[in-house]
């Protein structure tokens, strides 16, 4: 077993372990009871794990890693699946003491802690299902290092769920992060009050207001400090971000949440544009649509090692077996059923997607299907739903219109 961290243990000279132990991001939290309510919904736990392997059979006793696990989200992951075994590493004592307070007030079981560099990760010794490792890599002296250390200690089958940051989406902060480096500004309390009110100066037209108005936590100063004086971090263009992961022996699967990268979702896919799009090849087009979209500041992907199995992660509408996939709702998706566009009987939208485009009208049929996904049945018997005014071949593309759009994934086998 793991032991708890030795609180006295710094990892002196290193910039972001300082910086992060003296201002925690993301802020500690006092309570994660919704975390206990939302995920007692077995569905939710079968759609998350779904998400990750469509063709591999659920179980809940999975050996997870969280690097760089702040101060909550590795508790975030015990809470989430009672019956993992979770090992969360940071550089921050201050983060990981916030992490065991947690841990000790939810009374959990399934978590040990370590004061651990994500590039010494091989030091525990340990493989794991699924590693996450969230706003962490864009930190690292070498990413690429910090990548290849997680994929040594990822199962052969296992996935890995990263977020790095957006270069296009990010620009605003990187204008003002040059500002402050000008400025000489620091990360004490007078010089972020300072930078606070000098930011509320900021004209209405500059692209950094805009971007704040929109973020939950622009008032937090840990956040901000976090956000601007950073000591050391980088952004990656789509393009970027697929040489990173061939560089360091990982393949891409998906993102977390897809529809903001393809042409077949939104507002662009009614544009003179979108037939040109659907015939770029798939990186292509997420390119483009990084480029088009313009303001999304993260990238969040599931990638696996090159000898993984291709169909276990893959979702093939053209297969024979296509009506045996069972098809689960993800969270956050709901029906609205007010102020509808002429002819529709519902909306459907993702609750965790920032654009506002990625709705998607349903008529009465379409409805129905939509209505009959309860985590169980397999596409033919929701097929029997529709009745007779509703094609085969309609109602499968409805369904690949539902995935492209997170409004659900697929157990395949």
């Amino acid at each position: 077993m793991i032991t708890s961290i030795n609180q006295n243990i710094k990892f002196s000279g290193d910039p972001i372990a300082d910086f992060y132990t003296e201002r925690p991001y993301p802020p500690a939290v006092e309570s994660l009871d919704h975390i206990l309510g939302e995920w007692q919904d077995v569905n939710r736990q079968k759609a998350e794990y779904h998400l990750f392997w469509p063709g591999k059979p659920y179980r809940s006793d999975l050996n997870i890693l969280v690097a760089g696990c702040g101060t909550w989200q590795a508790v975030k992951y015990a809470l989430s699946y009672p019956g993992a075994n979770v090992i969360g590493i940071d550089v921050s004592t201050t983060s990981l003491r916030e992490t065991e307070k947690l841990k000790q007030k939810y009374n959990i079981s399934n978590l040990n802690t370590e004061l651990l560099a994500i590039e010494k990760v091989g030091e525990l010794g340990k493989t794991f299902d699924l590693v996450i490792c969230t706003g962490v890599l864009h930190h690292l002296a070498d990413p690429g290092a910090g990548l290849r250390a997680l994929a040594s200690v990822l199962d052969t089958e296992g996935a890995l769920y990263m977020m790095v940051y957006a270069s296009y989406g990010r620009a605003a902060i990187y204008m003002m992060q040059e500002y402050c480096r000008m400025l000489g500004i620091g990360a004490s309390t007078k010089e972020i009050s300072d930078l606070r009110r000098v930011i509320q100066s900021l004209s209405p037209q500059h692209p950094l207001v805009s971007l704040l108005q929109n973020s939950l936590d622009a008032q937090n100063s840990d956040a901000l400090a976090d956000a601007l004086l950073n000591p050391r971090d980088r952004a990656y263009s789509v393009p970027q971000l697929f040489a990173f992961l061939e560089e360091n022996g990982l393949s891409f699967g998906r993102w977390y949440l897809q529809a903001p990268y393809l042409p077949y979702c939104g507002a662009i896919a009614a544009t003179p544009h979108a037939a040109k799009l659907f015939a770029m090849p798939w990186e292509e087009q997420f390119a483009a649509m990084e480029l088009w979209r313009g303001t999304i500041m993260r990238h969040n992907m599931i990638v696996y090692k090159e000898s993984r199995f291709k169909a276990n992660t893959q979702i093939d509408f053209d297969s024979p077996d296509l009506e045996k996939y069972i098809p689960i709702r993800l969270p956050h998706t709901i029906c609205v059923t007010e102020r509808l566009p002429p002819g529709a009987a519902g909306v459907l939208l993702n609750r965790s997607h920032s654009f506002h485009d990625l709705v998607l009208p349903v008529d009465g049929p379409q409805k129905k299907i939509f209505e009959a996904i309860d985590g169980s049945a397999d596409i033919k018997a929701i097929l029997k739903t529709t009745g007779e005014n509703y094609s085969r071949a309609a109602a499968i593309k409805f369904m690949q219109k539902l995935w492209y759009y997170d409004q659900l994934v697929f157990k395949t086998f």
